[in-house]
């Protein structure tokens, strides 16, 4: 092995080149360190099962055996999982650190980092640490937003999660938070109660964005085909683009919609789960109603890109977790948006949107409103949210922040 370059291991992502906050990040951070003698990545990817790896279907790979191959750069190994119903991520999450810790051993890496995203393995997180730390290495987490408050868990998995989440905190070297609300968070919760009773060691780096314009024209076939299929147009639309999930409100967006006098569409791209919308059917009865679309995923990122560009507005109504990347991709593509009045929300897009809350007609009257602005009003508004991105939350400001942390630690 090389001397002097820092080896990190990354786990937590289901593959690379997906839809996800986690494997957009690490597409990002190996793509952007590509090039970096300095450190060198080595990352954990699902060999099986829901979002596993495909390499075949991602550019720039090479192939180093049928459980390894490179990407970025970055030495990349997937793990095979038995199907277990729901325990599969955690079972996926300890397997990876089991692998990593045998090639650490195997390999005679010095001081190597492995950093964890999500706080999964809680029963098992003081073991790894003593594990990794007999190694010379150190352990860093991303704890993520809160995912015990996630309104799809049961209340026993709920528990588990705060359990999980409290261990991991305490059993890590430094918590690499992704919003300023989660490292306050994680001190108000955590404070005191480390090895030996110490308060948890935080830093805050964002999740990234595009500040860039998509390559597509606005009379590229991909996207008039898109808009014909979906019956839109440019600029006649709202969108909203979120995982299908209680917690991003899609109930509230959708029954203030209906409540507004806009005559434009309000589009929602998303992977539907059918329980969830029926139940949303029984409620609100937007089938009756033609502005509510739903039009499926889009995977194509440039696409995707060209579609939040060309929306009049943008909903976003997450209230769980920290920065989201569906919310910075909308700032960095979308003139208006709308945002839910939380903390997170907030804090990423400060004057550059507009904030609703969750009362009886507040999003409906804010949308009316919305209608009637001034294209002037709307690019200003445009021109502050693409500012905060460029100045807070571009990959490059990211991955340099990350480059900082994994070779120098936090001062």
């Amino acid at each position: 092995m090389q001397k002097n370059v820092q080896h990190v291991f990354l786990v937590g992502a289901k593959s690379l080149g997906a839809y996800g906050g986690y494997e957009t990040f690490i597409n990002k951070l190996t793509e952007y360190h590509q090039n970096n003698e300095k450190i060198k990545y080595h990352v954990a990817c699902k060999a099986n099962g829901d979002g596993c790896m495909d390499e075949t279907k991602v550019d720039g790979v090479t192939k180093i055996s049928d459980t390894e191959f490179t990407y970025h750069n970055a030495h990349c190994f997937k793990i095979y999982i038995p199907n277990i119903g729901p325990a599969q991520a955690i079972y996926y999450d300890v397997a990876a650190l089991h692998e990593c810790c045998k090639y650490i051993k195997k390999n005679r890496i010095n001081n190597p980092i492995v950093y964890i995203m999500a706080c999964r393995i809680g029963p098992f997180a003081g073991h790894y640490y003593k594990k990794i730390h007999k190694l010379g290495g150190k352990v860093y987490l991303n704890p993520d937003g809160h995912e015990w408050m996630r309104a799809k868990w049961s209340a026993p998995i709920r528990k588990y999660w705060k359990i999980s989440e409290q261990m991991m905190v305490k059993y890590c070297d430094l918590a690499i938070c992704d919003s300023v609300n989660i490292e306050k968070y994680i001190h108000e919760c955590y404070d005191g109660k480390g090895i030996h009773g110490v308060n948890p060691s935080t830093t805050f780096i964002a999740y990234g964005a595009e500040t860039r314009k998509s390559q597509l024209a606005d009379d590229d076939q991909k996207l008039l085909d898109w808009y014909q299929q979906k019956g839109l147009t440019a600029k006649s639309y709202y969108l909203v683009v979120g995982r299908f999930v209680p917690e991003n409100n899609y109930e509230t967006m959708i029954r203030e919609y209906m409540k507004s006098k806009s005559e434009r569409d309000f589009a929602i791209i998303t992977n539907v789960n059918y329980k969830f919308l029926e139940e949303l059917e029984d409620r609100l009865h937007f089938k009756s109603d033609p502005r509510i679309k739903f039009v499926g995923t889009v995977y194509d990122q440039e696409l995707l890109m060209k579609i939040r560009e060309n929306a009049y507005g943008y909903f976003h109504g997450h209230e769980v977790g920290g920065t989201n990347p569906s919310l910075l991709e909308a700032l960095g593509s979308t003139d208006l948006n709308l945002l839910l009045n939380v903390g997170f929300n907030r804090e990423v897009g400060e004057d550059g949107a507009l904030y609703w809350d969750k009362g009886d007609g507040e999003l409906a009257n804010l949308i009316e409103k919305a209608d009637e602005m001034s294209e002037k009003e709307i690019k200003a508004f445009g021109v502050r949210a693409k500012k905060r991105i460029s100045d807070e939350y571009s990959w490059e400001h990211i991955v340099d922040l990350y480059e900082k942390v994994f070779l120098n630690g936090v001062k």
